[in-house]
């Protein structure tokens, strides 16, 4: 590790020297890399970003336009766990350490949640899939109405005015035509909070009794349920959404009413429900919009997909 970040974590840690260092996994586009160091006092997570000389993107998406929101996203999630990151019940995310520049590396510090017993996992049950819900209405709830400054203005990777490269190879005429109309719908509703902007599974880990959340590089304003769709999408195949879908919606729902009432009581929760429910198969035709122009064969562009999409394009009709 860099000298300099080095003696920054043993300062920000109370500690006094590395024991050990290990990599947990290379950033998308080998934008850099997350550790897990070990002090003689405790483990931290280092989340080192070091901007690439040569762009390679998995997809071939190595435009400047892709590479300008990747550096933005960093921005936003080094903001987002410095300024606005409360430590929630029922919707934790790691605590934060330190962040800055050395030289052309940026650096994150945060909690190492396994310090907690947080682990991740590939496949989950039904308990904790609730636990997923849970923690997304918990966060919806507290940050209803919640100001945005230096996060995106509107969050989620997919939003469709950092998509436009995407939209424009896009051969689904339909959805292609109804692209803004839905963008349009979405940010007009008058329930807007901060949403994750990446809210699948991988993102998320768990204990014996809770879920937490990682990586909050799209973090920003946006209805509730344009993360609990990309969730479900995440966890379940075409046919187990068509199952499971009003199963998870009615329990996030639940879940919602309970946390407004703690951190918005004044606000009806009846209205929300109604106008996100409402809402739902848009904000997943949204996802699917990008993802027809970004990856058309993706396998998650499936019968279920289809079916909200044709929904959406009708509902335009």
């Amino acid at each position: 590790m860099d000298k300099n970040i080095e003696s920054i974590l043993i300062l920000a840690t109370k500690s006094k020297r590395i024991v050990s260092e290990q990599l947990i996994q290379n950033l998308w586009s080998n934008y850099g890399e997350i550790l897990r160091v070990t002090t003689d006092k405790k483990s931290v997570i280092v989340k080192k970003i070091k901007f690439p000389n040569k762009l390679h993107h998995p997809k071939g998406w190595n435009s400047d336009t892709s590479h300008k929101r990747k550096v933005k996203s960093y921005q936003v999630e080094m903001i987002w766990y410095k300024n606005y990151n409360d430590n929630l019940p029922f919707a934790y995310s790691p605590r934060y350490i330190s962040s800055g520049d050395d030289n052309d590396t940026k650096y994150l510090i945060l909690e190492d949640l396994a310090q907690k017993c947080f682990i991740v996992k590939s496949i989950i049950d039904w308990n904790e899939v609730k636990r997923c819900l849970k923690w997304l209405a918990v966060f919806h709830a507290k940050y209803l109405g919640h100001k945005t400054d230096g996060l995106w203005n509107i969050g989620t990777y997919w939003h469709l005015e950092t998509r436009a490269d995407e939209l424009e190879a896009l051969i689904d005429t339909g959805l292609k035509n109804i692209a803004k109309k839905i963008d349009k719908k979405l940010n007009e509703s008058k329930f807007q909070t901060i949403v994750h902007g990446d809210a699948k599974l991988a993102n998320f880990l768990f204990n014996n009794d809770d879920a937490s959340a990682v990586d909050f590089q799209y973090v920003g304003g946006g209805i509730g349920v344009k993360d609990l769709s990309y969730f479900l999408g995440s966890i379940y195949s075409s046919d187990e959404l068509f199952e499971n879908q009003e199963k998870c919606l009615n329990y996030y729902f639940e879940e919602l009413s309970q946390a407004l009432s703690i951190h918005h009581p004044a606000v009806d929760a009846k209205l929300v429900e109604s106008d996100w429910r409402e809402l739902y198969p848009f904000t997943a035709a949204d996802f699917y919009r990008f993802l027809k122009g970004w990856s058309p064969d993706h396998h998650k562009l499936n019968s279920y997909s289809e079916n909200i999409i044709k929904q959406v394009i009708n509902a335009f009709n």
